[in-house]
């Protein structure tokens, strides 16, 4: 796991070794499949069998956003808060505007 500054802003954050393997774990699934997907399209599979498989990668991208969020709120917004930054909290609203489109 590498602490990595973000190449567009200052802002980072490290991860704990359990929060970086989890979110990994589950890209790592969402890419098999989306795969899936690929491999269904490529073999002319039933429209239907495609949009469920779609359905399912959508929810698996919805869960890691969900727990990228929750981390991030534990940890990145409540430290800011405590600290009298309050600016994270209107960032903060921006992304779950942005996520709720």
């Amino acid at each position: 796991m590498e602490n990595n500054k973000c190449e567009h802003c200052a802002k980072h954050k490290h991860r704990t070794e359990k929060e970086y393997k989890s979110l990994v774990n589950r890209l790592n699934r969402i890419e098999g499949q989306i795969r899936g997907i690929k491999g269904m399209l490529e073999k002319d599979a039933y429209c239907p069998d495609i949009l469920v498989q779609v359905a399912a990668a959508n929810a698996a991208l919805n869960a890691f956003n969900k727990e990228l969020l929750a981390n991030h709120i534990r940890t990145c917004v409540a430290d800011d808060i405590r600290a009298g930054n309050d600016e994270t909290i209107d960032e903060l609203v921006g992304v779950l505007q942005k996520l709720m489109k």
